[in-house]
């Protein structure tokens, strides 16, 4: 956090850096020690200060000044900081104008010059009003701003991706806050073009693409190198055990992942059966410490980039991204994970983001404090959903086309929700239609044979997922439903090149391997990703070794 501001103003250069060099002496440990010639060169200063949103302690001004006096001058500060603390530097014949001021700006003490010596006559007072104010005060937010509308996509996607991407920010809403809405419409010419995200060093980007917020953020987008031992699609619990047993053994590495490290895991609420945690822990805490111990490997890891074509000239494998660049290295892991399904009931395209969420949606859960939500899916995801949003919501109804939870959730969660008295399960449902005014109000339900509306601030839907290996048609082998064919599946399907056997986790193409949740046969389950993650090395350093 940066340290608040005390700003001192004065007319006279000799008395000015006077009082500098004593605020400094004593107070610049903990606070921005600013200085100006004239009141309103300090009050264009203060406008700034506001602006990037730092926080100022105190004011101190002299009060004989021409254009501007000491009182006019704080008067008018007061109104761009009113939580500062205001002192009037005075001279003996000006005690009377020191009084009125009292008053009329509400001036918290007056000073006469000279304060010499200022250990006895200046800083005594100064800490005792800095003492109060830091008691009263809470320092401005000086980290990202995201200033937006509650029911605007964009908006959520924008959350959504800095708190995947675990990168702290303040929430602003334009129907809560007018000031900020005025803000956003100058800035914009007259529109009102949402989100407006603010970065700690002043810069205002509208309406940001996820690559220009990651380059502003000092994300890494672009790779430093063309050549790599081993590149990983996705950033998965599968793509990053991979890519930190890779690094870690000696290969050079560049992970690629489309959105934030984690994947769909890094959203989970709670995970609970993973090793080593027995009181489980959040899918972004896990993906922090794994995304912590990859880049302290050396994995060179790009946010947000996709890959959107694979093609091989043996022994090199060449990888096109979504920005034009190309990549080479001699092996690569496919760890590319799964994509949501959509839910295509009439209403629900239309407020996806405006109460209509794709996943636990984690950054939203406040806002529907002591509302009804509803959770469509039966499977852990949406049980995990579930237990989170039951903090928060009036009531948390979870809509599941299957008669029970048996064969499609872990019995941990199972027991878990049938113990949460906020949680009301109703099997053999399903949404019918979304309705609302821009936003999510009412849901159509089929509840057995029985059709209801209900009220619904929220939905959250976990209705499954397909696994997002489009950029490899034409490349390897995959099923029908788009699974990437691995080790047996390739050679007893007859899939695999005369004289090649490919290892457990190798695909159809040799140097070319697949794990996690886009491979056919494996475990939906982040363990068992990891696991693999960590397995694969042993098939990569075998095909590089026979190059």
């Amino acid at each position: 956090m940066a340290k608040p501001v005390i700003l001192t103003v004065d007319d006279e250069p000799q008395v000015l850096n006077a009082i500098y060099r004593d605020l400094r002496s004593r107070f610049a440990k903990k606070y921005r020690i600013m200085k100006a010639g004239s009141g309103a060169v300090a009050l264009d200063t203060l406008a700034k200060l506001r602006e990037r949103r730092t926080t100022v302690a105190l004011l101190i001004s002299d009060q004989r000044m021409p254009h501007m006096n000491g009182t006019e001058y704080l008067a008018q500060a007061r109104e761009i900081y009113p939580e500062a603390k205001c002192v009037l530097l005075t001279a003996y014949s000006d005690t009377e104008a020191a009084i009125v001021s009292i008053n009329d700006v509400g001036l918290d003490h007056y000073l006469l010059k000279p304060w010499d010596p200022p250990e006895q006559n200046l800083y005594p007072v100064l800490e005792d009003l800095l003492q109060a104010w830091s008691s009263t005060v809470a320092p401005l937010w000086d980290g990202v701003v995201v200033t937006g509308n509650l029911w605007s996509a964009r908006s959520h996607e924008t959350k959504d991706f800095l708190a995947r991407n675990r990168i702290p920010y303040k929430w602003v809403d334009v129907e809560r806050d007018a000031e900020a809405r005025d803000q956003c419409t100058k800035l914009c010419d007259g529109s009102l073009k949402l989100p407006v995200v603010t970065l700690s060093d002043g810069r205002r980007l509208v309406q940001p693409e996820r690559a220009e917020l990651a380059t502003a953020l000092g994300m890494q987008t672009d790779a430093t190198q063309p050549f790599y031992d081993v590149i990983v699609i996705g950033g998965g619990p599968a793509g990053l055990g991979a890519a930190v047993n890779a690094t870690s053994e000696g290969r050079s590495t560049v992970m690629i992942e489309r959105e934030a490290t984690g994947g769909q895991a890094g959203t989970s609420s709670r995970i609970e059966n993973y090793l080593g945690f027995p009181n489980g822990l959040s899918g972004a805490d896990l993906a922090q410490r794994a995304t912590t111990q990859a880049k302290r490997f050396g994995v060179e890891i790009l946010l947000p980039r996709e890959v959107v074509s694979v093609t091989s000239n043996h022994p090199y494998k060449m990888v096109k991204l979504d920005d034009g660049t190309e990549l080479s290295c001699y092996a690569l892991v496919i760890a590319s994970g799964m994509s949501v399904r959509r839910l295509l009931a009439p209403g629900i395209a239309e407020r996806t983001g405006a109460g209509v969420y794709y996943g636990a949606a984690l950054t939203e859960a406040a806002h529907y404090k002591g509302q009804p939500v509803f959770i469509v899916g039966g499977a852990n995801s949406a049980g995990q959903g579930a237990m989170f949003f039951a903090r928060y919501a009036s009531k948390v109804t979870m809509l599941v086309r299957r008669p029970s939870f048996v064969g499609s959730m872990s019995q941990y969660l199972i027991d878990q929700i049938t113990d949460e008295p906020n949680i009301e399960v109703w099997f053999e449902s399903s949404v019918l239609s979304a309705d609302g005014q821009d936003k999510l109000e009412t849901l159509n339900i089929k509840r057995k044979e029985e059709e209801v509306e209900v009220q619904a601030a929220a939905m959250m839907i976990f209705i499954g997922s397909k696994p997002h290996t489009s950029m490899l048609e034409d490349f390897v082998v995959r099923d029908d439903s788009g699974h990437i064919l691995t080790g047996r599946d390739v050679s007893e399907g007859g899939h695999a090149p005369p004289g090649y056997s490919p290892s457990h986790l190798e695909t159809s193409v040799p140097g070319v391997f697949a794990v996690g949740d886009a491979r056919r046969g494996s475990r939906k389950r982040v363990s068992a990703a990891v696991g693999e993650g960590a397995a694969v090395i042993s098939g990569v350093h075998t095909f590089i070794r026979s190059l």
